[in-house]
């Protein structure tokens, strides 16, 4: 069974695009695949994967960069 998902997540293409550029080797899956792309003020990221295992470890590997970019910047807007 063939899984595909693309996440869009507004206002922070640019700082997210530099995030996920540094982590691309990190998260390698011989059954899935990730790709991204900022477009305007949107980032986008789709998923691919062979099964739904393969997939879930992708998405669960995608999310917990997303959780730490948004923790981060909660944390540096609560110092200001």
């Amino acid at each position: 069974m063939k899984l595909s998902a693309t996440l869009n997540i507004s206002n922070s293409a640019k700082a997210l695009k530099k995030l996920f550029e540094t982590e691309r080797s990190e998260l390698k899956n011989d059954r899935a695949s990730y790709s991204f792309k900022a477009v305007k003020n949107d980032f986008l990221i789709i998923i691919k994967a062979d099964d739904a295992t393969a997939f879930r470890a992708i998405l669960n590997s995608v999310s917990k960069l997303i959780s730490i970019y948004e923790k981060t910047i909660m944390a540096v807007k609560n110092e200001n």
